[in-house]
């Protein structure tokens, strides 16, 4: 019986592209494990919550990738990369590097869920100065924002760390942000109140 079964959560979305899209072929492998009254759960990160059989998820998630999809952990880790449409293309609005920088970062353990937003350009269909860090594209360079908070009555729009960044520059940049998080935060700290708690310029110089 399904409800014997020791099932598992995981994340799962249409990889970075032109849009949160999925395709007919993508949609038809999920439902192979949907029984008539499960339900999917949409979350603001372009991702969808499934339950899968634990004895089966590796094969389960290899039959997703297959089709295209990405497959994430749910829980105390950095969440895969929220991305705007690149609506002006993929080269312009710096893809590639959103996809790089999804592959350096996405499933890291952290004190608390971490959400990373990138946007190609000065728009911010991606929104990354609601998120705890913030990507923005500008011209052929790359500003980072931290600190961002989307939820309750204190939100508040994050603060420019750097910019004018290279690729590689701001994957190092990222890379050891999330780095100090993950050793210098509390259990289930969120990385806003972290970065109140150790400032700005500590941040800072663990980049440096």
């Amino acid at each position: 019986m399904d409800n014997d079964i020791k099932k598992v959560k995981i994340a799962v979305n249409g990889g970075i592209g032109f849009g949160a899209k999925l395709s007919f072929k993508q949609l038809n492998v999920i439902l192979k494990y949907l029984n008539e009254n499960d339900e999917l759960e949409l979350t603001t990160f372009q991702q969808i919550y499934l339950e899968i059989p634990e004895e089966a998820k590796d094969s389960i998630i290899e039959e997703f990738k297959k089709v295209g999809l990405e497959c994430y952990l749910v829980g105390n880790f950095v969440k895969s990369l929220r991305t705007c449409n690149f609506c002006k293309g993929e080269e312009e609005e710096g893809m590639p590097v959103a996809k790089e920088l999804n592959k350096l970062i996405a499933g890291r353990t952290v004190p608390f869920t971490l959400r990373v937003a990138y946007t190609g350009c000065p728009v911010g269909c991606g929104e990354p100065m609601i998120n705890d860090i913030g990507i923005m594209k500008v011209s052929d360079h790359y500003n980072l924002y931290v600190g961002g908070k989307a939820k309750g009555k204190d939100a508040e729009v994050g603060s420019l760390l750097l910019e004018k960044l290279t690729p590689e520059e701001l994957y190092d940049a990222v890379d050891k942000i999330i780095t100090a998080y993950s050793k210098m935060g509390k259990k289930r700290e969120p990385f806003n109140k972290f970065l109140r708690r150790v400032g700005r310029d500590q941040i800072s110089e663990s980049i440096i």
